[in-house]
């Protein structure tokens, strides 16, 4: 199914029949599923296990400093590139965690969130008519943003239960034409964590195919049952043609902040830097000081998330299960994905999400959303990243709604 599924019209868009038409790409795409769902959860005072967020505020010591921050200034415009004490943070934890020597001035660049970084990377490499490697499922803004910007977007599917990745089907996607692939790992919304020997085999196609390598990472330090992250980036011959983004907002639990940041060659920041400046170009200085000062938190900071997240991950799990859901693996990130068939329901998998929402008060997101074609289409996506007495009462109500 198409997001297009979800669009919500609006009649001043037809109050006038002589108007002249709005841009076509971005207007042929609907409400996103995640706002759709948000509001429907609020509507009927549903547990929103939908949307992606913490309900609790990351740590306290992060956002004393941004409070701070906000009261002794400066408050007035940043570097366009970033406070530099966010991108030293980010060169130093490049190096700490995955052994990457970065260069700040010239390889880091901070953003107004992982989706401002996505699109000043797309709307900075792509030409009109380039073609890009897309995986599905997709994260609801990359297939927007590739048109927008001109690309032709060359669709290659993991499905569930195993999201096994089909590398012939990916082998065939990459031509002479392809600029670049767009990598999300972990992946939202499968869970998936892209290993060691798929990481060599994308890396393979890159540089066979002189293309570059857009890395989504935001969930880089949200990986269980002890794998690591892998960045594109660190394997031999990416480190030229790779940019990977991160986001403060996943990596503290503290989404609202939208900060972002994209490491990446010289060659290539300067140019996506020229995107930026004239999107965002800056980000409130507080914001970007704190999750500097996050960056530097000790290792018991970054395992203890991963843990407290994967026992979350369980809990739910578990509770699904008794009740009758068939679950699949999550390898990292925030969301576990189900099959509801077991449960005999009679619908779609949209069909489904609006059921539990209305009916036994809890949310979550049809996973055909995240596909252009429908034929995936009964599975739903539900988010762990809250808290164990929210999660026991969202299991309590599903519980029940089932078992009459």
């Amino acid at each position: 199914m198409s997001v297009k599924k979800w669009v919500h019209l609006c009649p001043l868009c037809f109050r006038q029949k002589d108007m002249k038409q709005t841009n076509n790409i971005m207007s042929s795409f609907g409400t996103t599923v995640f706002t759709v769902m948000s509001q429907l959860a609020t509507d009927h005072g549903a547990i929103n296990l939908g949307q992606g967020f913490p309900d609790q505020d990351g740590p306290a010591d992060i956002r004393e400093v941004a409070a701070r921050a906000m009261i002794d200034g400066p408050n007035q415009y940043p570097p366009m590139m970033g406070m530099v004490e966010l991108r030293q943070a980010v060169a130093v934890a490049n190096k700490r965690f995955y052994d990457l020597d970065v260069d700040w001035r010239a390889q880091v660049m901070v953003t107004s969130g992982a989706t401002e970084a996505l699109a000043d990377c797309l709307l900075g490499l792509i030409n009109p008519g380039d073609e890009v490697v897309l995986i599905e499922p997709l994260y609801d803004c990359y297939l927007p943003m590739v048109q927008r910007a001109g690309g032709v977007a060359k669709l290659v599917r993991i499905e569930p239960p195993e999201w096994t990745l089909p590398r012939q089907q990916l082998e065939e996607a990459f031509s002479d034409k392809t600029k670049l692939i767009l990598l999300n790992s972990p992946h939202n919304p499968a869970g998936k964590v892209f290993d060691a020997d798929e990481l060599a085999f994308i890396a393979g196609l890159v540089e066979k195919h002189d293309a570059y390598a857009v890395c989504d990472e935001v969930y880089e330090h949200l990986l269980f049952d002890g794998r690591k992250h892998i960045p594109l980036m660190t394997l031999p011959g990416m480190a030229e043609r790779c940019v990977r983004i991160g986001s403060a907002g996943k990596t503290f639990s503290l989404t609202g902040w939208k900060i972002g940041y994209i490491t990446g060659a010289p060659a290539l920041i300067s140019t996506i830097a020229k995107t930026h400046q004239f999107n965002t170009f800056t980000t409130p200085p507080g914001t970007q000081l704190a999750a500097a000062f996050g960056l530097g938190k000790g290792d018991e900071y970054f395992t203890g998330l991963a843990a407290d997240l994967q026992a979350r991950r369980d809990q739910l799990s578990k509770g699904l299960k008794s009740i009758g859901f068939e679950t699949m693996e999550s390898e990292g990130t925030y969301f576990l994905t189900v099959d509801f068939r077991p449960l005999g329901f009679n619908g779609d998998d949209v069909e489904f999400c609006r059921h539990i929402t209305t009916q036994a008060g809890v949310a979550a997101v049809p996973v055909s959303a995240f596909y252009q074609q429908a034929d995936v289409d009964h599975f739903a996506r539900f988010c762990f990243c809250k808290g164990e007495a929210l999660l026991d009462q969202a299991l309590a109500k599903l519980s029940a709604h089932f078992s009459t």
